[in-house]
């Protein structure tokens, strides 16, 4: 077994898509990232740079003996303490890369993804620092197999435009923070992803963002959906403004763009449940009936590994001294 690390996303996409291809929905999180970035390269686009983050990301391709790719991690997270992300990592490979990154000083104040490795990374990380892992949060990931769209309130709903830029930068950046409260977490305003004008831009000029628009012409809801990578289409983030809610918006709207998926041929993941009601309802199998956003997409689906959401450092600083605390956002595989 040996580790391969890559400074350029698209040279580990040609050694890692084979894995990344073989369960696209376990591996959805990090080939749709890894493809953003590739994208982001190729326009001569540097997103990492205004981060400002302490370490330089990376993605890593695990090989057996034969030299076939058989687990991945990236640290590509742009905000503190840049977790990792890590599918099919058996343990030998996850203590190896514990051992790798202490070795050139590299703190990981975070791990997630799949269970095993990614608690194994962790625990090995904090062994090795003298730190302390704790578990910030448990998640499962499912796959929509259909679904039955609930009746859509007074609105439509289109594609963002640039004219939309200003307004869903600024809810890309409340979104983390009302999604902690809506899980029953302390709000975090140092997690979320890092955006900025441009990549809103970026991201609209890609046709992912899509806005509800009441009668009256104001835009009153954002959903994500991103670009397809091995077929797989993720959506997130999903946000309606507190004092929108409850009229089913989101519900339809992503009862809505899950149903044109799945018509599409694409498969449909339903990823960190515990980010709203919304995707709480999503991932539960025949379930009707919403919580606070009203009548929710029923849903027939079938459960899968369970993926990490991003735990978060309090310290902010890197590299930890020993005796410092690691969090382990973790996951339980379905039964």
């Amino acid at each position: 077994m040996r580790l391969e690390f890559f400074s350029h996303p698209a040279l580990f996409l040609g050694a890692a898509g084979p894995l990344l291809a073989a369960d696209p929905v376990l591996g959805s999180v990090i080939a749709s990232v890894t493809e953003g970035t590739a994208r982001e390269v190729a326009r001569g686009d540097d997103s990492w740079a205004e981060v400002g983050a302490p370490v330089e990301r990376w993605w890593v391709a695990v090989r057996d003996e034969s030299g076939e790719v058989v687990g991945a991690a990236i640290r590509t997270a742009p905000f503190a303490p840049y977790p990792t992300f890590s599918v099919s990592m058996s343990d030998e490979a996850a203590t190896a890369l514990a051992a790798a990154l202490h070795e050139r000083g590299e703190f990981l104040g975070g791990a997630n993804g799949a269970l095993p490795g990614s608690r194994t990374l962790a625990e090995e990380t904090a062994r090795l620092w003298g730190a302390t892992m704790v578990v910030d949060q448990h998640t499962r990931l499912w796959e929509a197999t259909s679904v039955e769209v609930p009746p859509a309130p007074e609105g439509e709903l289109r594609q963002a435009t640039e004219d939309d830029a200003e307004l869903v930068l600024a809810w890309f950046t409340a979104f983390h923070r009302e999604a902690d409260e809506q899980a029953g977490r302390e709000p975090d305003p140092e997690s979320g992803e890092h955006n900025t004008l441009d990549s809103v831009l970026a991201r609209i000029r890609e046709g992912v963002d899509w806005v509800w628009e009441s009668p009256d012409g104001e835009v009153v809801h954002l959903t994500g959906a991103g670009l397809p990578a091995f077929g797989v289409r993720r959506i997130a983030p999903v946000s309606t403004p507190k004092e929108h809610r409850g009229r089913g918006i989101a519900s339809h709207v992503v009862g809505e763009l899950t149903r044109r998926g799945l018509e599409a041929g694409r498969r449909m993941p339903v990823h960190r449940p515990g980010q709203s009601h919304v995707q709480q309802d999503l991932c539960r199998p025949r379930l009707s009936a919403g919580l606070r956003h009203g009548r929710a997409p029923h849903l027939r689906t079938r459960r899968g590994l369970g993926s990490a959401d991003a735990a978060s450092d309090p310290a902010r600083d890197h590299p930890r001294p020993p005796g410092g605390q690691l969090l382990l956002g973790s996951c339980d595989a379905a039964a």
